[in-house]
């Protein structure tokens, strides 16, 4: 797990072996420690280079370790004994140099790395901090302004970065390795005693308390409830007040604290589950991921509005060739600009030139996308619109194109149904920002081919996205998801909560926005005009009884009395909240919308009672859950990883929670059946408030943890 050999006579040569990124197992710990001694032994070998196979230096710890019980060699007296060598110990960083890599280098007397080497230390990703040394010698060597930011963030830095700070000593354009053993034997003979990081005092700015204060601040505003990065702070402050081994000692105790959290478990899920999701299987046992996808080197967008605007510069941005149609006029002008516009600002955040300007040609005309090796169509979210564009598409298009359609709740086999291949149609749902937003949700329908999805799969993620494949149905995951969510948020509104409250519930939870902020942001019409589509809003009759029934169910009309009065959110600066200006997102208690509630609870013979927060988490959460065990149960998601990335990655769900389906079985699903149960006594007019079956057969069975709900998935649907 770690190979010695000699090379130019005098440099001992260790090479880390545990692909793919050589991770610090027990094995390559050990590893370490033998050959580092074997150096040190051999009197032939003046100074020693480490460096990892495959052009990779280290990844950090193995992940897959946490929670057992370890074993081999501590990592902290390891990087203690290489730093108190007596030989020049040089780190040669290829590839990356992450977490216990990087503190590996740390230890290390000097640090080379290639160019494109990237370091970081992104403990705090997973609910921990760097421990082995990473938040007492980062803040000793470049300052604590910066080892705050690398180690609040968990953000990687590029060699260039890494150099400017201080992290590394030098950049290597060819073969770092060899510019290490070059650079050890000149340094060879030279005294080690300015090398030792642990021995450098901590650069106290003047402003420390200030300094302290505001990361503190910070950290808190951007974590919303997650501790880790609040012990990062905590760890370097140590580091800027104790000697070193006392500073080791706080980071020890508080690393302590993080590793069997519970926050630390759902943060370590929400790695594996993003894994998981690239692995499943269709309904009829074929395997996508097993399946080639088709190379895609031209692709196409139909309709440039926001969401096709954002579509195309995802696409640009892999380097594809891509075609962008519009047939209004303005439009396209209008498109065209702003394309460009996102491409350029993209390329300057990373320091490149904006050669993806020039892979996008534009048309107002459908036939432009004749040769072209798949079609995402973009255009307004109206069926009719878009069964023509699809006849059109068959129509137009070379021989085995696959046609792809962003959207978010419109039924995908309709659509295949108007093609001459409804075996090439899949979904490929974006979420706006589309160049931003990291989640795909990858709909596929009865006939929809493996090669298809793979297809599809593979295109998110050459865009950077996380691809999620899930079945057809209303709203897919995560939307059907959203709707008795949002349903509950309305209906306690009308119990006698404000707008106010709800949100500074759900926002104290995790979540970035409340319900009524978040509408406000993507505007009340649309949903208004989803509801229309629906039928479930009667032309000037939104001011009916609260309460009525509309399909079977309760209903509340309030999202479209807004509407009703031109209130779509901060587009015209009212909605749910008032803004000072249209566009403002600044929200601001509204007394209007105090009043008119105050009027339509009296209106209506509603009586406010007090509500408080954990039941708008329990009403509002568990109907949410309970619509994803009806999504594992009607087989539209393969395992709850799906659904738990799907919220994590696309709508805000607060990742040290895990997901809706994790953060349930961290509730316990009994306490959440039981809720539920409640509630629907209490609302028995609510029917998404009666607990899901596969719910109940989970608490029948034991409450198994979430990684084993897919056994009793498995065996429900055998029954069926």
């Amino acid at each position: 797990m770690a190979q010695y050999t000699r090379v130019s006579g005098s440099v001992g040569l260790i090479t880390l072996q545990n692909p793919p990124v050589n991770a610090l197992s027990a094995a390559v710990r050990q590893g370490i420690v033998d050959t580092v001694k074997r150096a040190l032994g051999d009197p032939k070998v003046k100074s020693v280079v480490i460096c990892g196979q495959n052009g990779i230096f280290c990844g950090g710890a193995d992940i897959k370790e946490f929670g057992t019980n370890m074993s081999g060699p501590p990592l902290v007296p390891m990087i203690h004994a290489i730093e108190a060598a007596n030989k020049p110990v040089v780190a040669a960083i290829e590839g990356s140099a992450l977490g216990g890599g990087l503190e590996l280098a740390l230890g290390c007397h000097y640090r080379i790395a290639h160019s494109k080497a990237r370091l970081g230390l992104p403990e705090v990703s997973l609910g921990l901090l760097p421990a082995a040394g990473g938040t007492q010698r980062l803040p000793r060597l470049i300052g604590v302004p910066a080892a705050l930011d690398l180690i609040t963030t968990g953000r990687h830095v590029t060699a260039a970065e890494a150099l400017q700070l201080g992290v590394v000593d030098r950049v290597a354009e060819h073969s770092t390795v060899d510019a290490a053993v070059k650079f050890a034997l000149s340094v060879a003979a030279k005294s080690l005693d300015a090398r030792r990081i642990s021995t450098y005092p901590c650069p106290r700015p003047s402003d420390f308390d200030a300094l302290f204060e505001g990361a503190m601040q910070k950290v808190r505003q951007s974590a919303r409830g997650a501790i880790a990065p609040v012990a990062c702070v905590q760890a370097v402050r140590a580091a800027a007040t104790r000697p070193y081994l006392q500073g080791m000692e706080r980071e020890k105790e508080l690393m302590a604290t993080l590793f069997t959290s519970g926050q630390a478990r759902a943060l370590q899920y929400c790695f594996f589950a993003q894994r998981a999701v690239s692995k499943w299987n269709m309904p009829n046992g074929a395997r996508w991921d097993t399946s080639k996808p088709r190379p895609v080197h031209k692709a196409a967008v139909i309709g440039l509005g926001t969401m096709g605007r954002g579509i195309a510069v995802a696409l640009a941005q892999t380097g594809m060739s891509v075609v962008a149609v519009e047939t209004q006029e303005k439009q396209l002008m209008e498109a065209k600009q702003a394309v460009s516009g996102m491409l350029e600002r993209g390329a300057k955040r990373r320091g490149l030139t904006p050669a993806a300007l020039h892979k996008i040609s534009y048309s107002h005309d459908i036939q432009a996308v004749a040769d072209v090796d798949l079609v995402i169509e973009a255009v307004f979210e109206d069926m009719a619109l878009k069964k023509k564009v699809f006849q059109q598409l068959s129509a137009v298009c070379k021989p085995g194109t696959f046609l792809c359609t962003n959207t978010s709740a419109l039924d995908v086999d309709h659509l295949a149904s108007q093609t001459r291949n409804p075996e090439l149609v899949v979904g490929m749902h974006f979420f706006a920002p589309a160049h931003v937003m990291k989640l795909l949700e990858v709909v596929y329908g009865p006939q929809s081919s493996p090669q298809a999805v793979a297809t599809a799969m593979q295109l998110g993620k050459k865009m950077g996205k996380v691809s999620v494949a899930v079945g057809n149905c209303r709203g897919f995951v995560g939307n059907r998801m959203l709707k008795p969510y949002i349903e509950q948020a309305f209906f306690l509104l009308e119990e006698g909560a404000t707008p106010e409250l709800v949100d500074r519930a759900l926002e104290e939870f995790g979540f970035p926005m409340g319900v009524f902020r978040m509408s406000d942001l993507s505007g009340l019409d649309v949903g208004w005009r989803v509801r229309k589509g629906d039928g479930l809003v009667e032309s000037g009759s939104a001011s009916g009884q609260p309460t009525r029934l509309r399909e079977g169910r309760r209903y509340s009309p309030l999202g479209d009395l807004l509407c009703e009065q031109g209130r779509f959110g901060q587009k015209t600066g009212r909605g749910w909240y008032q803004y000072d200006k249209p566009g403002s997102r600044v929200a601001r208690s509204d007394p209007w919308f105090h009043s008119f509630l105050e009027e339509y609870r009296a209106r209506h013979g509603l009586v406010a009672r007090r509500i408080d927060h954990q039941e708008v988490l329990e009403r509002c959460l568990y109907v949410l859950i309970n619509e994803g065990f009806r999504i594992l149960e009607d087989g539209i998601a393969a395992g709850p990883e799906d659904i738990d990335i799907i919220y994590v990655f696309g709508y805000g769900w607060p990742r040290h929670r895990g997901g809706p389906m994790f953060y349930a079985g961290m509730v316990g699903l009994a306490t959440v059946l039981e809720r539920l149960e409640h509630y629907r006594q209490a609302h028995p007019d609510v029917p998404y408030l009666q607990p899901c079956s596969l719910l109940r057969r989970l608490v029948a069975s034991g409450s198994p943890p979430v990684h084993r709900w897919r056994e009793v998935i498995k065996k429900l649907h055998s029954q069926l």
